[in-house]
């Protein structure tokens, strides 16, 4: 009964809510993240990491049970079903993370270097999602984006260090962590949107909740 519950409960984190919109939808899930960009060594972006720590609503629900030692901690074993189910929920949802190279969609693969860790009172995942082909950020902008499109997870960037690169970044390049829209813009987006049919995108390739989200970005001078 309480594997079905977790199971459950992964499903409730990590799926959007069937009927709502962007007009309408209110998170019911708070991540606060951090992303990383890495690079190999001929300078290409081969990775993104991601690390989100949840809410403590969230994680009491999700932990329930799961001290099966009962000595009040979480261990890595304990916490390794859950991190799999939330994986395998993630995936039907492409893990919420959005890759652009000039403004063109980048494939990822499976995620690697998984795990989840309860410390300080807070429960955090963290994994890395391989570029199926790594690119050069020299060749124009690089922009990742972690969000969900029907808002029922709200993701804030957060920390002393929201974003974070390592390898063999080219010395004419820069994480710049954009800002978020301003009240005005949100206005201003809520009431074109408002304008639009169901079936509306920004671009060919985009949805609603890229307008919202925070870009994480690396920028290479000429």
């Amino acid at each position: 009964m309480r594997t079905a519950r977790r199971a459950a409960l992964a499903a409730l984190a990590f799926a959007s809510a069937a009927a709502a919109t962007p007009a309408s939808a209110h998170p019911h899930v708070w991540i606060q993240m951090q992303s990383g960009v890495v690079f190999n060594d001929q300078g290409q972006i081969a990775a993104v990491k991601l690390a989100w720590t949840f809410d403590d609503g969230y994680a009491s629900l999700a932990l329930d049970g799961l001290d099966k030692n009962g000595n009040g901690t979480y261990e890595p074993e304990e916490l390794e079903p859950l991190t799999r189910e939330n994986l395998e929920s993630l995936k039907d949802y492409d893990f919420f993370t959005h890759v652009r190279l000039n403004g063109k969609a980048q494939a990822l693969g499976a995620p690697t270097a998984a795990g989840q860790s309860y410390t300080g009172g807070k429960l955090q995942l963290h994994f890395e999602l391989p570029l199926s082909t790594p690119v050069d950020p020299t060749r124009g902008e690089f922009v990742l984006k972690v969000y969900d499109p029907e808002f029922y997870i709200a993701f804030d960037y957060a920390g002393t260090t929201p974003v974070t690169v390592s390898g063999n970044m080219p010395p004419a390049c820069k994480p710049v962590l954009k800002p978020l829209p301003t009240d005005a813009e949100l206005e201003q987006t809520r009431a074109m949107l408002s304008t639009k049919g169901p079936d509306w995108k920004p671009d060919e390739e985009e949805d609603f909740g890229a307008l919202f989200a925070q870009p994480m970005t690396i920028q290479c001078q000429a």
